[in-house]
């Protein structure tokens, strides 16, 4: 006899059925295996004691404060620790509990079953502009065509192409001669109907130059600003597009001018929230969700967007994540722009291990040898 002992990360569902575990088996033992740690914030006092109890009568658990069984404060922070199969059955127990816990149990609910898949998808990144902060990403008509059959070939699903950089600082442009910049490339594309081969994403929230690409055969519409204006609403769910709604603090002109937040997941979570409803009034049938990397953020809030993605999965929607050569690598590491890919696949990879199903990026080929290697290792 002799023990191994496995990852965390492995397939579970593989390895149950590898050991020929009958079916009802498999599901109940690999949601075993799911582990969650959410944090709660605010809860009343009693609330907690009664969640403890709850909790461990299950073989779940709850981190508490000193002091949390005596009601030294009447209000604390905690952390539960559960497995998706405790997860539901406390869920069913708070539903009957005072203390808010019956909220609570309904906030609960919608973090079951929201792990994400192996279905990653690349998104090719095209700039039609000269002044985005990758230069290698600038592209005129003839090259960008070019460029986006390479990225096909390479494994891009989603070539996402833009007129206008959203770097910091960056200047501001007319819809017109946003159009001017992207309007060969996009004619080339539907010319040659590109879009039968991959997805066509458009980087704007102009609805000028958003209507000329969704007439040409774009279906994704990926607005930093987050669907902030009707007209872009209204645009998506006229054509069926899907829109990506991500998620800044100002605009690129201010965005990093001391940004702060009390919780960046609550508020980017309360923005989705929010952003989802008006999708759902304007007929929006398909939304990707961004957390928005780099616009607005402190590097202590990218590094808490990216290590918790799993808080956005209860919205049930592909999470998208773009930290391709961004400048919060150098904030890790010394290095310039031109030495960033090491440091965007290990953002990217981390992202993915914690829910992202789609990563924006420039370096596609890369990717896809770092994301199936990832695959392989996860069984």
């Amino acid at each position: 006899m002799y023990v191994e002992h496995l990852s965390s990360t492995i397939n579970l569902k593989a390895a149950l059925e590898a050991l020929k575990v009958d079916a009802g088996g498999v599901s109940i033992l690999r949601d075993k295996g799911k582990i969650h740690l959410i944090k709660i914030l605010d809860l009343h006092v009693g609330a907690a004691n009664i969640l403890k109890q709850d909790a461990l009568s299950i073989g779940a658990d709850l981190a508490v404060p000193r002091g949390t069984v005596t009601a030294l404060e009447p209000k604390v922070n905690a952390i539960l620790i559960a497995n998706e199969r405790q997860l539901q059955l406390l869920v069913k127990k708070e539903k009957a509990q005072p203390f808010g816990l019956k909220a609570l149990a309904y906030e609960l609910e919608r973090h079951c079953h929201g792990q994400s898949t192996l279905d990653i998808e690349i998104m090719g990144i095209i700039n039609a502009n000269d002044d985005s902060f990758y230069a290698q990403s600038r592209f005129k008509e003839a090259q960008a065509i070019e460029k986006i059959e390479m990225m096909i070939e390479h494994g891009a699903h989603i070539i996402d192409i833009g007129g206008v950089s959203s770097r910091p600082d960056s200047q501001r442009v007319s819809a017109q001669e946003e159009l001017l910049r992207v309007r060969p490339i996009i004619d080339s594309l539907y010319a040659q109907r590109m879009n039968e081969k991959v997805r066509l994403s458009l980087d704007s929230f102009e609805p000028l130059v958003i209507a000329y690409a969704l007439e040409k055969g774009f279906s994704i519409v990926n607005d930093i600003t987050g669907l902030s204006n009707d007209q872009v609403a209204q645009l998506c769910g006229d054509y069926n597009a899907t829109a990506v709604i991500m998620h800044m603090q100002g605009n690129p002109q201010t965005m990093q001018e001391n940004p702060n937040y009390g919780s960046v997941l609550h508020e980017v979570g309360q923005f989705f929230e929010q952003r989802l409803e008006k999708a759902e009034k304007f007929g929006i049938q398909n939304v990707i969700l961004d957390c928005g990397i780099g616009f607005g953020k402190r590097l202590e809030d990218n590094l808490a967007l990216i290590t918790h993605q799993k808080h956005f999965l209860r919205f049930k929607k592909p999470l998208l994540v773009g930290a391709s050569r961004k400048s919060m690598i150098n904030q890790l590491v010394l290095s310039s722009s031109e030495e960033r890919l090491s440091g965007t696949l290990a953002i990217h990879l981390k992202a993915i291990e914690e829910g992202a199903s789609i990563v924006r990026v420039h370096d596609v080929k890369e990717h896809t040898q770092a994301i199936n290697v990832w695959k392989a290792l996860r069984g």
